[in-house]
């Protein structure tokens, strides 16, 4: 999932602390954001943009091509459903621990609709000189310059770092995609690489995987399609096997999800794996 610059977005919780905090960042920076959502604040104003009841009610007033959530873990089927049924085709989940069938409902609710849903516990999407949605330090110089790298990564850190380190190298970045480190979410790695290859900005795409799980086995199954260069690195190299390790869904279970696994899927389809975020930069330099 990619958002534009010229797409609109409303923030469900946006009266909070975070929400407020990350509203105002995203806005600077060139997000369209339309308004808020409190059921105890509708009909208010909170920096200087509407507040409503709903999303429904929102998309009655205004036409909302996304949503972005700064709302608590129990509150999050309850706002995802609203925003499903307000018909906001991107859906950005923030929260982490969010209840797993909470998460199922949701994403379910939003197959059936048609709409798009990236976490839960993303730390958003950035399209540089663009918009962002979420927390991701886009009006970070240092972090995110402009170019033509396109990042998927679960974890904000670690995407941070890559981030940081493609600039060191002297490279841009078209686009960053954090889909989240719940063993169930909306975009998965492969989706990501799909948006990133048909994205005209993106020439080359650095990834950031961890063990556990099959999403990067069923990525590089899609690598092996593509013609952009791709580089990578897998976080938890020295996971010892059945101990969980990190994110929720980051546990080896013998062959499955370790290490070893992914890297061999990967390299077989083309991709660059290396030991360090610093590598990936490196090689996408070179590339």
């Amino acid at each position: 999932m990619i958002i534009r610059g010229s797409e609109t977005v409303l923030v469900q919780g946006i009266t909070g602390k975070q929400g407020t905090f990350w509203s105002e960042r995203m806005r600077d920076y060139g997000t369209r954001i339309i308004g808020g959502v409190n059921p105890k604040r509708a009909g208010e104003k909170h920096l200087d943009l509407p507040v409503w009841a709903t999303a429904r009610d929102a998309a009655r007033e205004s036409k909302i091509d996304a949503a972005v959530m700064f709302i608590p873990p129990f509150g999050v089927k309850e706002a995802a459903l609203d925003a499903i049924e307000a018909g906001i085709g991107k859906i950005v989940c923030l929260t982490e621990h969010v209840p797993v069938h909470d998460t199922m409902y949701f994403l379910a609710a939003a197959r059936e609709r048609g709409a798009q849903v990236i976490g839960p516990n993303t730390a958003g999407i950035v399209t540089v000189g663009e918009c962002f949605v979420g927390f991701m330090p886009a009006f970070n110089a240092r972090v995110f310059q402009p170019g033509n790298v396109g990042v998927i990564s679960r974890s904000g850190s670690l995407g941070t770092l890559l981030c940081l380190n493609l600039v060191q190298a002297g490279l841009g970045i078209s686009a960053f995609v954090g889909i989240g480190g719940d063993p169930v979410i909306g975009t998965t790695t492969k989706d990501a690489l799909v948006a990133l290859d048909k994205d005209a900005k993106t020439k080359s795409i650095a990834l950031v995987g961890e063990i556990g799980g099959s999403m990067e086995e069923e990525a590089a199954e899609y690598a092996r399609t593509m013609k952009k260069p791709i580089a990578a690195f897998i976080a938890g190299a020295a996971s010892p096997p059945g101990k969980r390790m990190g994110h929720a869904g980051a546990i080896v279970m013998g062959d499955k999800g370790s290490y070893a696994g992914k890297k061999k899927a990967l390299e077989a389809a083309g991709v660059t794996v290396c030991s360090t975020p610093n590598g990936v930069a490196e090689v996408l330099r070179k590339v």
